[in-house]
């Protein structure tokens, strides 16, 4: 008898945590970070919400997603790995002693990786558990990429620095010839492409140092660089947004935005969005390079989603666009929100709060 109370009070209690993470509320339940009021009137839905387990004196500092995961990091580099459709915890745990710097995360077949101090670490994406690390000889000034073949780390002494995977073993060194700091790398298994802060956008061979075309902006170029097809999409501090084709260098468009970016573009199928000071956020026709509107509150884009964007403000609150129309359609009051990442994938938007609430939801078609 005293076996079956205390299998039904395991029972019980684990009802109550599930919900309480889940944000299931009601009353004496743990409130939803995106009320069903506000769902309803921004015409949206809930796909599910958690609560990670972020201690006291942590805070979520940032959201990331990479394939099917979204990552959320706490400002002690505590990092909670989830299944970002279903919201159910993949992995949880710190992947780097508290104070230390992480400068990016990526992730390449079945390894994640992020440069952690002053080495690169690579993480067995299920468990979360290190699976190897090497230390760089150099500081990075850009998070790490790599191909099938090599990780690309660009360094403090203005070169990036191509490494074998396998035992990190430097195999060449590349860097413009202004000698310019190195802001960003895009690499795939047929070419690397940099960008820097004297405006170089080059373009070189995986396997050696060999030039295969560069591009030049009047400005230092900010951000990472974004391949979206055959086209690379930049922002630089000459106030421009350029589209440049991979293939040949060579640019297709500049949007002039009128102010000093320092933030990347986001791109859609059909839409490049950019944030200027001052300015606020742009839409800009891909193929065209012609502005479609411009919010002037309005911070980065959440999510583009049948011909609509949904765009986050600094107060915050989300505001949905017409992007055939030019215009605003309505507004929601999202003030519980601290933390989002831009989706450009399907049409889930994932906010979070400070706490450690994080909430998936998406519009309603």
């Amino acid at each position: 008898m005293l076996k079956l109370r205390w299998s039904l009070f395991l029972l019980v209690g684990a009802l109550v945590l599930y919900c309480g993470a889940r944000g299931f509320g009601g009353e004496g339940g743990v409130p939803r970070l995106v009320s069903k009021e506000l769902l309803t009137h921004g015409k949206m839905e809930s796909v599910w919400e958690v609560k990670v387990p972020i201690k006291g004196k942590e805070s979520l500092k940032q959201l990331v997603v990479l394939n099917n995961r979204i990552y959320a990091i706490s400002d002690k580099n505590y990092v909670v790995s989830l299944n970002r459709h279903t919201g159910s915890v993949i992995f949880s745990r710190e992947i780097a002693p508290a104070g230390f710097p992480m400068l990016g995360l990526g992730r390449y077949e079945d390894e994640l990786f992020s440069i952690i101090g002053n080495a690169i670490i690579e993480i067995n994406p299920d468990s979360g558990e290190e699976i190897r690390s090497e230390r760089l000889a150099v500081r990075a000034t850009c998070p790490a990429v790599r191909n099938g073949s090599n990780f690309y780390v660009a360094g403090v002494d203005r070169r990036i620095h191509c490494l074998r995977s396998e035992d990190k073993v430097q195999l060449f060194e590349a860097a413009a010839e202004n000698d310019s700091i190195i802001t960003s790398i895009v690499a795939e298994d047929s070419f690397v492409i940099f960008s820097t802060e004297g405006g170089n956008l080059i373009r070189i061979s995986p396997d050696e140092p060999r030039l295969n075309w560069e591009f030049l902006a009047s400005g230092g170029i900010v951000g990472p660089i974004i391949k979206d097809g055959e086209s690379l999409f930049i922002a630089s501090e000459d106030t421009n947004v350029y589209k440049v084709s991979i293939i040949r260098g060579k640019l297709d468009w500049k949007y002039q935005a009128n102010a000093v970016l320092d933030e990347a573009p986001r791109v859609t199928e059909n839409v490049v969005y950019q944030y200027a000071q001052q300015r606020g956020l742009t839409a800009i026709d891909r193929e065209s390079g012609q502005g479609i509107w411009e919010l002037v509150e309005g911070a980065d884009l959440l999510v583009e989603w049948a011909g609509k964007a949904y765009v986050i403000t600094k107060e915050p609150k989300l505001i949905v666009m017409d992007n055939n129309a030019g215009k605003q359609l309505y507004s929601v009051n999202l003030e519980s929100i601290s933390k989002y990442v831009s989706n450009v994938v399907d049409s889930k938007i994932y906010v979070g709060d400070d706490s450690g609430r994080i909430a998936c939801i998406k519009p309603v078609e």
